[in-house]
């Protein structure tokens, strides 16, 4: 298995029909796990999570949560996985032309109880670009809760080697 330390990486999230738009630049990680096969390890810039008891808004204290995003690609099928020490985390399982799942983890902090909202998504394209190793991927997708959508969302990753 194949190892790249330390890969610049660009990983964007875009929404086609809604105001939402998110941006991560980084190093990462690249294992080569089969032929056509790949993981990318990225530790993901920390949110700042606002302590709800701290009033007046002055005196409120951020604090940082790293996280790690884990992301299973090949030209058929996409799995992201995010982990941290926050009060959430998520996996999204793509495939071409089918239907996956999109789970979202929420901690609360009653006893470290997590609740879990599950929503469908539709993968409408899936396409991974580089040989031997992967240089790009896209991926469009519609998110669904019963037979509601709830937006159209294009995933991209760029590999600078």
């Amino acid at each position: 298995m194949l190892t790249h330390y330390r890969v610049p990486v660009s990983l964007s999230l875009v929404s086609i029909d809604l105001p939402i738009r998110s941006l991560v630049e980084g190093s990462a990680t690249l294992y080569q796990k089969d032929r056509d096969q790949f993981h990318l390890l990225l530790h993901e810039p920390a949110l700042v999570e606002w302590e709800s008891d701290s009033f007046p808004p002055e005196r409120i204290i951020p604090a940082q949560k790293p996280r790690l995003l884990w992301l299973e690609v090949s030209p058929y099928r996409a799995v992201m996985t995010m982990q941290g020490q926050g009060k959430y985390s998520y996996r999204h399982l793509w495939q071409q032309g089918m239907y996956g799942l999109s789970r979202y983890y929420l901690q609360t902090d009653l006893q470290a109880m997590a609740s879990q909202l599950r929503l469908r998504n539709f993968t409408r394209q899936l396409e991974l670009v580089g040989h031997p190793l992967p240089e790009y991927m896209r991926l469009e997708y519609e998110l669904w809760s019963e037979n509601v959508q709830m937006g159209r969302y294009v995933l991209s990753l760029e590999i600078h080697h």
